[in-house]
């Protein structure tokens, strides 16, 4: 399994993102041009001590992001068509997740394999990106059972 951001524009959500998938050894895609520079400090204060830990592949557009994808790309998006409590995970999906300011082009959401929501309650439009990032990893790791043995 493997996380991929498109386009991100928030470096802080970027780190927190890179911390997680470290903790985990999930793979990291960043799909550019991102809103903001490699260097940032937002970004290292997120990742803490764990961006040298993450698997990080930055493809500069979506082309050649795509080009690189074998298993079926899962787009969480609020414009999904499946919940994500009734999707099925496998152990090669790619899960994508898009900017903050703006998800995904119509292009990219039409690609996706399988198109995914989180549900939330009425009234209620999004969650921030590295939460979402967080449900849909835990739940995926859960399924295909992929959750690393406790260390003792």
């Amino acid at each position: 399994m493997r996380l991929a951001l498109y386009q991100p524009d928030i470096a802080g959500n970027v780190g927190t993102i890179l911390r997680l998938a470290a903790c985990f050894d999930l793979a990291v895609d960043l799909i550019e041009p991102m809103g903001f520079a490699w260097s940032d400090r937002k970004l290292a204060r997120a990742g803490m001590d764990y961006l040298a830990q993450a698997d990080v592949t930055r493809h500069m557009d979506w082309a050649a992001f795509e080009r690189t994808v074998t298993g079926r790309i899962v787009l969480l998006s609020t414009r999904g068509a499946v919940r994500i409590d009734a999707a099925a995970f496998a152990p090669d999906d790619v899960l994508l997740f898009g900017a903050e300011s703006s998800g995904v082009p119509d292009d990219v959401h039409d690609r996706a394999d399988l198109r995914l929501t989180i549900p939330l309650v009425p009234g209620r439009r999004s969650l921030n990106v590295a939460v979402a990032a967080a449900i849909a990893t835990g739940e995926a790791l859960r399924q295909i059972k992929g959750w690393p043995d406790a260390a003792s």
